[in-house]
């Protein structure tokens, strides 16, 4: 049979994208809704932003030797608590803090944002909330939403399902980068507080709510968060430090940052830290949040594993010298900065790790 005459005995309608699954209207509506949003996020040096094929930004003239430096990152499986709760906003900001924070420990300003929102199926309100969250992370963070994609693609993603990714660009002056190779023995680590387990460690949380046999909106089992569900106290946005740590880089001389994700204090600030040299943590000086005692009592997670997996309290570590402490943590605090010095560098000896928490 040719193909004109299966045409023409063919009673069925003619087919179109939406009878596929792609609701071209719905991604219209959807940038719609996101160009407000953006706008709020506009910085000087942004040219061009959400609506042409790419975004235009310039470094502007306040840098002699501008350095890019960029950064990419998820949000993980966190992403399937946002689907069980039906919460969706502050996954976006998740998704900012995890690249933005990543870039500071440059010693970068984050200049711009893209987002990448990939689904099964468009639901324009759940997409617009996901990115009113980004929206607001690029705000808190001085950076600017310039564009992103919205991929609706059929029978890769479950109904209610979506994944994200995302990427940030920042600009540092090149000799003024931070990269740790002044670090030396006698500086002291500063490490500011965390909002929770921010957006690692998901795939082990959920199985230990799994034993707890508690529900997502059962009242959190500690004093610490009144009126809080255990859902709302693990859906917590990562923590944005951008502000406050530029801010004290025109106060102090920093000489090396760790944002702690994945790996912990143990596997982050080693990242940071000159051949020979050791960071020793001492834990007894923070107060390690509720929910991470809860963890490990729950999951009965043996200690060393609970600093390779969380945070433990601590989101981002500063490394600066001893005269420098305290108008360190002063100046922290002007931002209502939980901070705390929780440990020391020193020399590194042969077979030994480059951080110990004790």
């Amino acid at each position: 049979m040719n193909l004109e005459s299966f045409v023409s005995e063919s009673s069925n309608s003619p087919l179109s994208y939406r009878d596929a699954g792609v609701d071209i209207d719905a991604g219209d509506a959807l940038v719609e809704r996101i160009k407000p949003l953006a706008k709020r996020t506009l910085r000087p040096e942004v040219i061009s932003g959400i609506g042409g094929f790419a975004a235009l930004v310039e470094i502007g003239k306040r840098f002699v030797e501008p350095v890019l430096v960029s950064g990419t990152d998820g949000v993980g499986t966190k992403l399937k608590l946002a689907f069980e709760l039906n919460r969706h906003n502050s996954v976006g900001i998740d998704l900012v803090a995890m690249s933005v924070n990543d870039i500071l420990v440059q010693g970068a300003e984050p200049l711009f944002f893209l987002d990448y929102f990939a689904c099964g199926h468009l639901d324009v309100e759940t997409a617009s909330s996901v990115i009113g969250g980004i929206a607001q992370g690029c705000e808190e963070s001085g950076c600017a939403l310039i564009g992103g994609e919205t991929a609706e693609m059929p029978g890769m993603y479950p109904d209610g399902e979506y994944d994200l990714a995302g990427f940030a660009v920042g600009v540092a002056e090149k000799s003024k980068l931070i990269n740790g190779k002044s670090i030396v023995a006698g500086d002291v680590v500063i490490g500011l507080a965390s909002s929770g387990p921010h957006s690692n460690g998901y795939s082990l949380i959920r199985k230990i709510v799994e034993r707890s046999g508690l529900s997502w909106d059962s009242p959190f089992p500690a004093e610490d968060y009144p009126g809080q569900s255990l859902g709302d106290v693990l859906m917590r946005p990562t923590a944005l430090y951008v502000k406050p740590i530029l801010s004290l880089m025109n106060s102090v001389t920093v000489k090396g940052m760790a944002h702690i994700t994945g790996g912990g204090l143990v596997d982050n600030v080693p990242r940071v830290l000159p051949e020979g040299l050791q960071a020793e943590i001492h834990s007894s000086q923070w107060q390690r949040p509720a929910v991470f005692n809860w963890l490990k009592t729950i999951g009965q997670v043996e200690e060393d594993e609970m600093h390779r997996v969380f945070n433990c309290g601590i989101g981002f570590v500063v490394i600066v010298s001893a005269d420098e402490q305290q108008s360190t943590l002063t100046h922290l605090a002007q931002y209502d900065v939980k901070a705390s010095p929780i440990g020391v560098i020193k020399l590194r000896q042969l077979n030994q790790p480059a951080t110990v928490v004790l």
